[in-house]
C-alpha cells in the first residue's frame, strides 16, 4: 500500500488560468454573435430597401387622442311591444369620443343624443332586445343616429362608440 506521506495534491494556478481563459472565450462569442444579429438584422433591412426603390417603408400610425367618455346623465326607460305583454326596458349608455374637444361638444349637445337615442330605443321590439345580435343591431343604429344628429349640428363626427353600460328587461 502506499504511504500516506507519499499522496500529495499538487496545487498550481492552472486553474485561475483555465477559467480566465473560459470566461475570454465566451466574451469573444458573445461579442461577435450581437455583431452578427446586428449586421443581419438591422443592417440587411437598411440595405434592402436602399436596394430597391420600389419597397415601400410603412409608416408608424399617428396617434389618436385619448378616448374620453361622456355618460348620459340618466338611463333611458322605456315600454317596448312583445307579443304575449309589453315590457320596461332600462339602458344605461356612454359616448366614446376622442379628445376634448369631442368630450365638450358631446357634453354641450347632451338634450340632442338623449332625444336621438330615445327615438331609436323606442322603435325597438322585444325579439329585437332579447337576442345579442339584436342588442348590437340597436347600438349600430344608436350610434349612426347620433352621429348623424351631430354632425348635422357641428359638421363634425363627435361620437365613436356608444356603449350600453347597463340593459334591463323586464
Amino acid at each position: 500500500m502506499a504511504d500516506e506521506g507519499e499522496l500529495k495534491v499538487e496545487e498550481s494556478g492552472g486553474g485561475k488560468k483555465k477559467l480566465i481563459i473560459i470566461i475570454v472565450i465566451a466574451l469573444v462569442v458573445l461579442v461577435g454573435g450581437g455583431a452578427a444579429a446586428y449586421f443581419l438584422f438591422i443592417k440587411g433591412d437598411n440595405a434592402k430597401t436602399a436596394d430597391n426603390p420600389k419597397q415601400v417603408q410603412i409608416a408608424p400610425a399617428p396617434a389618436k387622442e385619448p378616448a374620453l367618455y361622456v355618460g348620459m346623465p340618466r338611463p333611458f326607460v322605456f315600454n317596448v311591444n312583445g307579443n304575449n305583454r309589453d315590457r320596461l326596458v332600462q339602458i344605461k349608455v356612454q359616448l366614446m369620443v376622442r379628445g376634448s374637444a369631442n368630450e365638450d361638444l358631446a357634453k354641450k349637445n347632451i338634450p340632442l343624443i338623449e332625444g336621438t337615442l330615445l327615438n331609436i330605443f323606442s322603435a325597438a321590439t322585444v325579439d329585437t332586445l332579447s337576442t345579442p345580435q339584436g342588442k348590437e343591431q340597436l347600438r349600430i343604429l344608436a350610434l349612426n343616429a347620433t352621429r348623424k344628429a351631430l354632425k348635422d349640428l357641428t359638421g363634425k363626427s363627435v361620437v365613436e362608440k356608444v356603449l350600453f353600460t347597463g340593459f334591463v328587461m323586464q
